[in-house]
């Protein structure tokens, strides 16, 4: 059986890079990039991951034909009561920045006093949503434990990662290799759960 189109709904190319893998077993893998008729910027009001990864879904898939699978995620740190959470992208400030959002949180953190690993307790958090022709068929969702460095450390991956530790570790994301990263991450658990359920319902019912 041909393989039907899934649309990631991003244009950021270090997502695409990280999924499209995963898809492509069951999928020919497109982005919005892909699409002259997805808007460039979907406004995201929801309050949790989930809410937004909907918003985004559902919002993609009335402008093409295709699948859409969208993503929201982030980090939440405990200390912080769980920010920067759905706000993750543009912790920082307008315009944003990797730069802007690491150097914020280590400063909130500063500011709240958390020094030791335990109060450094965080997790990054993705909800993924399939939608085709405005409605939401399904979600899942991955979540990866750690605790923030003090500093960044290493160059792979992008956003928090140079400051992720993830649980087991004693290097962050930003260190260690992306075939590691892959087995651990947030997205990749997220993925995991959306290639099982393509796995039993073929995925292009």
């Amino acid at each position: 059986m041909d393989k039907k189109t899934i649309c990631i709904a991003t244009r950021n190319r270090h997502k695409v890079e990280e999924m499209a893998p995963a898809l492509a077993p069951f999928w020919e893998v497109k982005c919005s990039a892909d699409y002259p008729g997805i808007s460039e910027e979907i406004e995201e009001t929801g309050g949790t991951f989930l809410a937004n990864a909907t918003i985004k879904a559902v919002a993609t898939s009335l402008a093409i034909s295709d699948y859409v699978l969208a993503d929201d995620s982030g980090l939440e740190v405990d200390s912080l009561a769980g920010a920067p959470g759905v706000f993750s992208a543009r912790y920082g400030g307008i315009p944003s920045s990797t730069e802007k959002n690491n150097a914020k949180l280590l400063e909130e953190l500063d500011r709240a006093g958390a020094t030791t690993p335990e109060q450094r307790k965080a997790r990054y958090r993705c909800v993924l949503v399939l939608a085709k022709e405005g409605q939401a068929l399904a979600s899942f969702d991955g979540v990866c434990e750690g605790t923030i460095a003090s500093g960044p450390k290493g160059t792979q991956g992008f956003g928090y990662d140079p400051l992720f530790v993830p649980v087991g570790y004693v290097k962050t994301f930003g260190q260690l290799t992306g075939k590691t990263k892959a087995n651990l991450s947030h997205r990749a658990l997220a993925l995991k759960k959306f290639s099982l359920w393509c796995k039993e319902s073929c995925g292009r019912q």
